[in-house]
């Protein structure tokens, strides 16, 4: 008898190792980014593509607030050809981050998706801060 999370196999080690390895091109975590920031050793720009409504509301000190559907070339005329961008939006239930990831990749731009969003980074212990920033 198996169970649905035993019916497709486990892919073999080297396979899993790949795939989860290559995940970290991708993404970074809400302890990593809040270490960086911490430390002064941000070297990405955080991007908060939520709603201005939603950033103001609560939003991580030293984002910027690019709603996803507006990110195009001329507004990340300040940054440098190879700035890292990494994007959150509400959280792990939001695909706003990813969205925004997307148009980012389009336009060239190195970027990663912090895992969680706000919603991962008030459950780490960390808090927002009101305001336009």
């Amino acid at each position: 008898m198996s169970s649905t999370v035993s019916a497709v196999p486990a892919a073999a080690s080297p396979k899993a190792l790949a795939h989860f390895e290559s995940l970290f091109e991708f993404e970074t975590d809400c302890y990593d980014v809040h270490d960086a920031m911490r430390s002064g050793k941000a070297d990405f720009v955080l991007l908060d593509v939520r709603s201005p409504a939603d950033y103001e509301k609560g939003h991580i000190r030293g984002a910027i607030n690019l709603p996803y559907g507006k990110i195009i070339e001329s507004k990340l005329s300040q940054f440098g050809p190879d700035t890292l961008f990494v994007t959150y939006c509400s959280g792990p239930h939001c695909n706003g981050a990813f969205r925004g990831a997307i148009r980012l990749a389009k336009l060239g731009r190195p970027v990663k998706v912090m895992i969680g969003g706000a919603t991962g980074w008030i459950d780490d212990g960390y808090s927002l801060e009101p305001g336009a920033g």
